[in-house]
């Protein structure tokens, strides 16, 4: 029982950790923020490393405790520039998701916007024609657990802020991607949901 228990509080503390180094170190990914917890903490195991929604619970109640004069009013930020963002790119459907959404977006956090088309090249012109410069890049997504694909996506910079806009076909709008937190299928919303979001609630109602 004792070494149960043990455990428990071994496990809280590695997320606890892990959520500090997210929210004070701009460590975005979970797998990298458990790493380098395990190694502050000198554990070696792999047995005790938390869920990431329960880093994610630890990221929350630790920007409550520590950045509530701060966080509220970045997230804000990041999410009127990611209205701005989707405003643009209405014609490809565009969902918001990732932190910005779930609030917990810090300073650093990027914009992470899905969107929708038949071919990727169709956003790289928009860019171009735009004039906004940009890289191209992939990230690793799942429909389905265990089977992973690379999704064509861009990085740019609107202001001082970094977006992530990540392609997908048209017909990939009724079927999100499994969120990396939970596994479920990703929380999104478009540019109704979030103008509600952001006419409803106050900095400090986001957290």
């Amino acid at each position: 029982m004792a070494i149960l228990e043990r455990d428990k509080r071994l496990r809280t503390l590695l997320a606890q950790e892990a959520a500090r180094i997210m929210a004070d170190d701009n460590v975005a990914d979970f797998q990298m923020a458990k790493r380098k917890a395990a190694q502050r903490l000198g554990v070696s195991t792999t047995r005790n490393l938390p869920a990431n929604q329960e880093i994610e619970q630890a990221l929350q109640e630790y920007q409550r405790l520590f950045q509530a004069g701060s966080q509220p009013d970045i997230l804000r930020q990041h999410r009127e520039t990611a209205l701005d963002v989707m405003r643009l790119f209405s014609q490809f459907e565009p969902r918001l998701v990732g932190p910005v959404l779930a609030g917990t977006a810090g300073q650093h956090s990027e914009i992470e916007l899905h969107l929708y088309t038949d071919t990727a090249e169709s956003i790289q012109l928009f860019l171009m024609h735009q004039h906004i410069p940009y890289e191209s890049c992939e990230r690793r997504v799942q429909f389905k657990r265990g089977e992973y694909q690379m999704q064509p996506a861009f990085r740019f910079v609107a202001g001082d802020e970094q977006v992530l806009l990540m392609v997908f076909s048209t017909d990939s709008t009724r079927q999100p991607p499994l969120s990396q937190v939970d596994g479920r299928p990703v929380q999104r919303a478009d540019m109704v949901a979030l103008e509600t979001l952001l006419g409803q609630a106050a900095p400090d109602e986001f957290l």
